[in-house]
């Protein structure tokens, strides 16, 4: 299967214009707009009258991996929440699954956050008196999807944890709990993954697992994944990026 093409593609005038191809053309435009993932316009959010940070304009295809650089206070999980419906009342727009995120309720949120989106915080958040399996069926059950062992099989399956299944959290080193998190960010399948620094606190060998790990999960899922971070380390690892700062704020490709 030939991957998804980064760039929607531009039909001329003439095409526009044939009858013979508007179908085709209609077809095109909807390929297109499935290909755009995630767009964020005029980005602005306040948390209280002095503070207001702007975001630059951007987006993001399906399957496209980008990175939000910047220093502490620069607003990289700031942005990550807001992409992620986790805060609300900003200005402009920010459109997910060409979804304006901010005209859904809480609960249509709560739903579409659940069957599309998987997040990775900076603190993992298991349940500690759970084990490995319970965590990751916490996870469907949370969005109003079925409890599937055997996905939770294949997913563990993947991050090498098979065999810590029956073992509570509370067991597991530092590495694995890192990993379980992953599993659930991934286990409902999410289009989008949002990874909030998730190498800060890793020394240079994990640092390179761990983010080799996320790219492998995400590009076996077709998901498009973001990682918010100071860590530049991990640049080299993924193209996509956006630059942000307590004064500017620009986009790299």
């Amino acid at each position: 299967m030939k991957p998804l093409r980064n760039k929607p593609l531009v039909w001329s005038q003439e095409h526009r214009q044939a009858p013979c191809s508007s179908k085709l053309w209609l077809e095109t435009q909807s390929f297109s707009i499935f290909l755009l993932m995630i767009n964020v316009s005029q980005l602005s959010f306040s948390y209280n009258l002095t503070n207001s940070i702007r975001f630059p304009d951007f987006s993001i295809n399906k399957g496209e991996h980008c990175l939000l650089l910047g220093e502490s206070g620069s607003g990289k999980t700031t942005l990550l929440h807001l992409m992620g419906g986790l805060l609300r009342g900003y200005s402009g727009e920010i459109r997910i699954k060409d979804k304006e995120i901010s005209t859904l309720s809480e609960s249509a949120l709560d739903h579409f956050r659940a069957q599309s989106m998987g997040f990775i915080f900076q603190k993992n958040h298991l349940i500690q008196a759970l084990n490995v399996k319970q965590n990751l069926l916490l996870a469907p059950y949370l969005g109003g999807q079925k409890q599937d062992t055997q996905r939770v099989d294949e997913v563990l399956g993947e991050l090498d944890l098979t065999h810590k299944k029956n073992t509570k959290v509370s067991e597991l080193s530092q590495g694995q709990a890192q990993r379980v998190a992953i599993g659930r960010s991934v286990i409902n399948n999410p289009s989008i993954i949002l990874a909030d620094e998730p190498t800060s606190a890793l020394d240079d060998t994990n640092c390179k697992r761990v983010i080799d790990l996320l790219l492998a999960v995400a590009n076996h899922h077709q998901s498009t994944l973001v990682i918010a971070t100071h860590d530049y380390r991990i640049k080299d690892h993924i193209k996509k990026q956006i630059q942000l700062s307590s004064t500017s704020q620009q986009l790299a490709y």
